[in-house]
C-alpha cells in the first residue's frame, strides 16, 4: 500500500441537494476512489460469500467490507498480511473496509465478559478464550490491510435502558481515544470514529462532539438496526447526521433494506454496509422494483423470466426464473450464487440512480416516485 498523502482518506462533495441533506461526493483511498452514496457488500470471511470478485465487480461495487472479529479468528491477520493484506487475500485491488471485531463479540459470542479496558469472549470456533483491547483491534486492523478501519466501540441493543447506554458512550469515546494512540498505519489507513449513544439525543449529540474534536478522517453512526425500529432510526439520524463535518465521509453501520438507506442518504449520510441482498439471496429471496420474491416459490417452476425484467445481471441475462428454482432445490450452489449476484446488482443499480438524480437536480422526485425507495422488510409470499 502507498501513501498518497497525510490523509489516507479525502471526501469530495460534489453537489447537495436543495431539499434535504443528501449529497453526492467521492471518496478517495489508497486503493482508489468510490463514489457516494455507496453500498458496500459485506465480506464476512475475507469473501463476498458464493460469489468471485469479478463477479462483484461486475454489479457496479466498489468498495466491499471484511469482518475484523471472524479474520482475526481464522485464519489469525498474521496469516493475512503474509499473503499480501486483505488485497491480496481477497483478489480485490480496490478499497476495503474493516469494523472493528467490537459489533460481532457483542452479538455472536457465547460469552463475554465487557470492561472499560477490553472485552474477553469466548471463541465460537474452539472455545478458547479471548481479550480485545482497542489497542488489539487497531492492531489486527493494521496487519489487515483495509484502507479505511474502525475504532472499538461498544454497541448495545437498541432498546438498552439510558444507563447502560451512557456506559457504552463513556466507554466509546475512551476507547476511541486509545485507537488513535495504537494507530501504526496513520497515513496509508484511515481511521473512522462510531457514534453511539442508542436513540438519546443527548448521548449521541455529546458522542458526536467529542468524537469530532478528536479529528478523525471519517465518522461512522452506529447501534441503529440493532432492534429500535425504523421511526427511530429516522429520528435518530436526521438528529446526528447533520452534526458531522462535511468534509468529511459518513458511514452508517450495518443498514439495510433499501428503504432504510434512502432515509439515510436524505439525511446525508454516504456509506452503507449490510448482509441482506447476499443472506437473502442465499435463502431464495430476491428483491425486484416490485417487491420481494421468493424463488422456490411453485409459480416460478416453468417460469422463463428472469428474476427482475430489466436488470442487467449475469443472473437475470442468463438464467430463468425456472431455472434457478430447479438449482434451489436440488442442493446446487448456483442457486443462491445467482440470487445473491442480482441482489448485489439491485443495490448497486438503486445507488446509482440515487446519484446519477443528485448530478442532475431530480433527487426528490425520484425518491417520490421510484418504487424501490420504499422496499422494507416485508416478507415474500410462502411457497404454494
Amino acid at each position: 500500500m502507498t501513501p498518497v498523502s497525510d490523509v489516507p482518506v479525502r471526501y469530495q462533495l460534489i453537489r447537495k441537494d436543495t431539499l434535504s441533506g443528501a449529497r453526492l461526493g467521492r471518496v478517495t483511498t489508497p486503493n482508489g476512489a468510490f463514489d457516494t452514496p455507496a453500498f458496500m457488500p459485506v465480506g464476512t470471511q475475507g469473501t463476498i460469500k458464493g460469489l468471485l470478485p469479478d463477479h462483484v465487480a461486475a454489479t457496479g461495487s466498489q468498495c466491499i467490507l471484511a469482518n475484523t472479529y471472524h479474520l482475526m479468528l481464522r485464519p489469525g491477520e498474521k496469516t493475512v498480511a503474509a499473503l499480501g493484506d486483505l488485497h491480496r487475500f481477497m483478489a480485490w485491488p480496490g478499497p476495503i473496509l474493516t469494523d472493528s471485531g467490537g459489533f460481532q463479540v457483542f452479538s455472536l459470542a457465547d460469552i463475554n465478559k465487557v470492561t472499560d479496558e477490553m472485552v474477553v469472549f469466548k471463541s465460537h470456533i474452539d472455545g478458547a478464550m479471548v481479550e480485545l483491547t482497542p489497542k488489539r483491534s487497531i492492531h489486527v486492523q493494521n496487519d489487515l490491510g483495509a484502507d479505511i478501519i474502525m475504532a472499538f466501540d461498544e454497541c448495545p441493543p437498541g432498546d438498552a435502558p439510558w444507563e447502560v447506554q451512557r456506559r457504552a458512550v463513556d466507554r466509546t469515546l475512551r476507547w476511541a481515544e486509545k485507537c488513535k494512540v495504537a494507530h501504526q498505519r496513520p497515513t496509508e489507513q484511515g481511521l473512522f470514529g462510531i457514534v453511539q449513544g442508542g436513540v438519546n439525543e443527548d448521548l449521541r449529540g455529546e458522542c458526536a462532539q467529542k468524537l469530532i474534536e478528536m479529528d478523525f478522517p471519517g465518522y461512522a453512526v452506529g447501534g441503529l438496526a440493532v432492534g429500535e425500529g425504523f421511526d427511530a432510526m429516522k429520528k435518530v439520524l436526521g438528529f446526528v447526521t447533520p452534526m458531522l463535518p462535511e468534509n468529511k465521509p459518513r458511514y452508517l453501520m450495518g443498514v439495510g433494506f433499501p428503504r432504510d438507506i434512502v432515509t439515510a442518504v436524505l439525511t446525508g449520510i454516504d456509506m452503507f454496509d449490510c448482509t441482506i441482498p447476499t443472506r437473502n439471496g442465499r435463502n431464495a429471496y430476491a428483491f425486484t422494483a416490485a417487491g420481494a420474491i421468493r424463488i422456490r416459490n411453485s409459480r416460478f417452476t416453468k417460469d422463463t423470466g428472469p428474476i427482475e425484467e430489466g436488470c442487467d445481471c449475469y443472473a437475470c441475462r442468463t438464467f430463468t426464473r425456472g431455472a434457478i428454482r430447479h438449482y434451489f432445490f436440488a442442493g446446487e450452489m448456483l442457486g443462491p450464487m445467482l440470487v445473491s449476484l442480482h441482489n448485489i446488482r439491485f443495490y448497486q443499480r438503486l445507488m446509482a440512480d440515487l446519484r446519477q438524480s443528485l448530478a442532475d437536480g431530480t433527487f426528490t422526485r425520484f425518491v417520490e416516485n421510484d418504487p424501490r425507495c420504499r422496499l422494507g422488510p416485508a416478507a415474500p409470499a410462502e411457497d404454494v
